[in-house]
């Protein structure tokens, strides 16, 4: 058991029979009264979102979790399939686990899988992925009172502010944890 006070971003653990993980958390001290702590978390068997409310000296049951280093193969209707790394085995995530991960998978990108009791349940993306632009807005000149941003959207069908200067088949750098433009490549 681990007390909710050291449940931080990114942290898994069971509740109520579910595996969860943290995707936003915040701790909040009223003048009087208990602290409570306001947790943002995914259900890992059914990809739902949750806003979560603990009260301080709450406890929730710590999980041991395998991780392996994998390939990102393809996906087929729903599922996305990957390949160990060391076994050559080929597990499958549902799109609604991945969530917008999804969107961040290129063939043959390496990633880390998270297993539970020998079920994959959740994908680590690397901090950055290089994309290529296949759509983008037209630059309008001298279009500068406003931000000198525009939409892109890229092979993965993520879509991306980026500076007016981006255009069709340049591959851009975007960070996984926002989603945000850091350079073009």
């Amino acid at each position: 058991m681990i007390d909710v006070n050291d449940l931080r971003k990114g942290v898994t653990f069971e509740y109520d029979g579910s595996l969860y993980k943290v995707l936003d958390y915040s701790h909040n001290k009223p003048g009087r009264g208990n602290a409570t702590i306001r947790t943002k978390i995914r259900n890992l068997r059914t990809g739902a979102l949750i806003e979560k409310t603990f009260q301080s000296g709450d406890r929730v049951q710590d999980i041991r979790l395998d991780h392996h280093q994998a390939q990102y193969l393809y996906h087929d209707g729903d599922l996305f399939y990957f390949m160990d790394t060391e076994t050559y085995d080929q597990p499958a995530i549902s799109e609604s686990l991945l969530g917008e991960s999804a969107q961040y998978l290129k063939d043959g990108m390496e990633v880390k899988l998270t297993f539970y009791n020998g079920e994959a349940i959740d994908v680590e993306l690397p901090v950055t992925v290089d994309l290529k632009v296949v759509e983008a807005e037209v630059a309008v000149r001298g279009d500068t009172a406003n931000a000198v941003n525009k939409w892109v959207t890229t092979e993965t069908g993520l879509r991306v502010q980026a500076p007016q200067f981006v255009k069709v088949d340049d591959v851009i750098r975007v960070k996984t944890e926002s989603g945000e433009y850091l350079t073009r490549v």
